[in-house]
């Protein structure tokens, strides 16, 4: 994304916050059975897993397959190529701990306890092996899964992020000359109190700022979605359920000290923003390593090119 298109994007953000048009919205929000039927032959579950209880949506045929979705989104980024995927796979879905309608409880919101979440709850559903892929910090997740539980993944994809480590400590709170822009959310995230008590019921005035700064095709995250998405964070304890996963970052550090380096297939997706960082850290993580640069696409890699996202899905996967 070029800086003059960051401009007009966040321009147009600070147009909609000004005007008061971005408030939340959540009359009329379509249920999660009903988003999943719309799909085709998807249907909405939940399961008791861990302490906690998990929402996921599931269709298709054949080898399964776990999606897990990033902040500030929930299954629904997957939309785009879920039905694509169902032709060969048997999809899962999955609204992590303190996500849309999985339970939020106070804690647990480290990778490697949301990783068990995500082992019980294939497990319950039969499996003992999967494919699993993973954007933002569903990546994280997908990837603490991988190092945790290697016996129970085929191989794994890392949608524009990786497990958090030490490179995360030398983030700024203050961007650097020519930065495009700098993830000032990931310092706001761990806060106490504060995200909730100003966000509560106004989430869409952050979906619409996330959108404009990390999307290159503002209509590809579209009015229903924004929607949907500002819904699913309006209340207080999801917005302290989706903080939790900033808070934990720490923990996440130290723990990924300890993984060994992941034998399993590898496939990193990435934006041309993060090509270049996730190229150089992944090999140090795992042995059989592709990174592959997704062009025309900010972050949202599923939202704004899932055909070409899909396609590398089902090549790799199989």
């Amino acid at each position: 994304m070029d800086r003059r298109t960051l401009l007009v994007a966040s321009t147009a953000t600070a147009a909609l916050a000004m005007t008061g048009t971005s408030a939340s919205a959540g009359q009329g929000v379509p249920s999660d059975a009903a988003l999943a039927r719309s799909l085709g032959d998807f249907r909405s579950g939940h399961a008791n897993v861990n302490g906690t209880r998990l929402h996921y949506v599931t269709g298709g045929k054949g080898t399964p397959l776990v999606l897990l979705p990033g902040w500030p989104q929930t299954w629904w980024q997957f939309r785009g190529v879920m039905p694509v995927l169902a032709k060969n796979h048997r999809v899962i879905a999955v609204d992590l701990r303190g996500m849309g309608g999985s339970g939020k409880p106070a804690g647990g919101y480290d990778k490697k306890t949301m990783a068990r979440d995500i082992y019980e709850l294939v497990r319950s559903l039969g499996y003992d092996k999967v494919d699993i892929a993973g954007h933002d910090i569903g990546a994280m997740v997908a990837q603490s899964f991988a190092a945790n539980h290697p016996g129970a993944v085929r191989k794994i994809a890392l949608l524009d992020v990786t497990h958090p480590d030490e490179g995360m400590n030398s983030l700024t709170l203050i961007p650097q000359p020519g930065q495009p822009f700098f993830p000032w959310w990931f310092a706001f995230n761990q806060v106490d109190v504060l995200p909730e008590q100003l966000l509560a019921g106004r989430f869409r005035l952050l979906i619409d700022h996330l959108c404009g700064l990390l999307l290159v095709n503002q209509a590809a995250i579209g009015e229903r979605d924004r929607a949907l998405y500002a819904h699913a964070y309006s209340t207080p304890e999801a917005i302290r359920g989706g903080n939790g996963w900033y808070k934990t970052f720490g923990q996440d550090i130290i723990d990924q000290k300890a993984y060994p380096r992941l034998t399993m297939p590898v496939l990193a997706l990435a934006a041309a923003g993060n090509y270049d960082y996730l190229a150089a850290s992944l090999p140090g993580k795992a042995i059989d390593v592709q990174v592959k640069k997704i062009e025309n696409t900010g972050h949202y890699l599923t939202e704004e090119q899932p055909a070409v996202v899909a396609a590398e899905l089902r090549t790799f996967f199989g």
